[in-house]
């Protein structure tokens, strides 16, 4: 059994301060009640269950941070590792695995080789690695899985995923049978961006677009506070907005998608073309900055097609910050500094062509290259289950 499901159910209010202090580590109740419009009655009731429970504790009186004379205000403070959760992503060549607290901080990780796709298979992997990391870890009660693809999180129902071919894989309902913990199962990007809300540069904002360039082209979109989903799971598909009419065959039957011209995959296929082969991003990235001319067009290309590809989002959703990370843009599955400058090469083409396409105010978003581990993609699975273990506590 969860600990979610054998706790004592919140009030809508206890939720929203659960949800608030799990963000901001600890406050007042006065700041608190300023942050989630309750009365300082409604918080009281809210906090009690929370304490009880261990979840939350009380930690004296300190100098009062809001300004008014009198009492030193009483500070309340999650107990970030009474519940500890397990986030694991899941790639075609490896999974990549974390321990994390309720403020999502990284206490353990761990990487597991895939060789067979089969769902079976994955699922095994998954259990033992799970098993691994849980082990002398009794607060571990929970686990979030981020997987490519059409992803319902509702039910943890992976409809297909291109990269495994996977379909019609129950991943959510196997992984909490065998392992006893409730299981959240969220599209990769997706759950990328969740971390990114509610503990990265998405917090305090209300519309971000995050936009992962590698063997795809993935985006997620936070829209008025909250991560879009869309009909059928299907939403900000920015690597199939069409860039070139007469440009490369895409994999989705249309030429010239964002994806064809800025994926990894075409990036490195045109490079072969120019008689380069054998190369991987990082090689394609030295030759741009050493001024091989076909590695400049190619990366150029591909920065135009992806800052166009965000102006169109730009233009759709309004979104004030646009986070554009991933393999292509340098990232490494091990070391947090592998090829982190691959990116200075696309970078003045993405914002280039950001500039020209974005409409009227859509061009004041704040546009961010940066890279990406794997294991952040892990961290992000994991915040997908402190979400779900924080809007659902108490609940069957």
């Amino acid at each position: 059994m969860s600990a979610r499901s054998a706790a004592p159910a919140l009030s809508p209010a206890g939720t929203r301060v659960f949800q608030q202090l799990v963000r901001s580590g600890d406050a007042s109740r006065t700041a608190l009640a300023r942050d989630t419009g309750l009365t300082p009655g409604a918080i009281t009731r809210a906090v009690r269950p929370l304490l009880e429970a261990g979840l939350l504790l009380e930690t004296g009186d300190r100098a009062s941070t809001d300004g008014a004379l009198g009492r030193p205000a009483t500070m309340v403070t999650v107990q970030a590792g009474a519940h500890q959760v397990i986030g694991v992503k899941v790639t075609a060549d490896e999974l990549f695995g974390v321990v994390s607290d309720l403020r999502c901080r990284v206490l353990d990780e761990a990487t597991v080789p895939v060789g067979d796709h089969g769902p079976e298979a994955i699922i095994d992997l998954i259990v033992g690695l799970v098993d691994r990391l849980r082990t002398g870890r009794p607060e571990v009660g929970s686990i979030g899985l981020a997987v490519s693809g059409d992803v319902d999180a509702a039910t943890g129902h992976v409809g297909y995923s291109p990269f495994l071919g996977w379909r019609d894989v129950p991943l959510g309902a196997e992984v909490a049978r065998r392992t006893g913990l409730a299981t959240t199962v969220e599209n990769d990007v997706r759950a990328l961006l969740t971390g990114e809300r509610w503990y990265g540069v998405g917090r305090g904002i209300s519309s971000l677009a995050l936009v992962t360039v590698g063997t795809g082209i993935g985006c997620a979109l936070l829209v008025n506070g909250q991560v879009v989903h869309g009909g059928f799971g299907v939403a900000g598909e920015v690597g199939h907005v069409l860039v070139d009419p007469e440009g490369p065959l895409c994999h989705c039957g249309n030429r010239g998608c964002v994806e064809a011209i800025a994926g990894s995959a075409g990036i490195l296929e045109r490079m072969g073309q120019a008689g380069f082969e054998g190369l991987g991003i990082g090689d394609v990235a030295e030759l741009a900055r050493s001024g091989q001319p076909d590695a400049v067009r190619v990366l150029a290309e591909a920065g135009r097609a992806v800052g166009t590809g965000i102006a169109t989002i730009a233009n759709l959703v309004g979104a004030e910050h646009i986070v554009i990370t991933g393999e292509a843009i340098g990232s490494s599955p091990s070391d947090a500094h592998a090829d982190e400058q691959d990116y200075d090469v696309m970078d003045p083409h993405v914002r280039s062509a950001f500039e020209q396409r974005a409409f009227g105010s859509a061009a004041r978003a704040a546009i961010e290259l940066r890279p990406l581990r794997f294991v952040d993609w892990a961290r992000g699975a994991a915040a997908c289950a402190v979400e779900d273990f924080v809007t659902h506590y108490g609940r069957s």
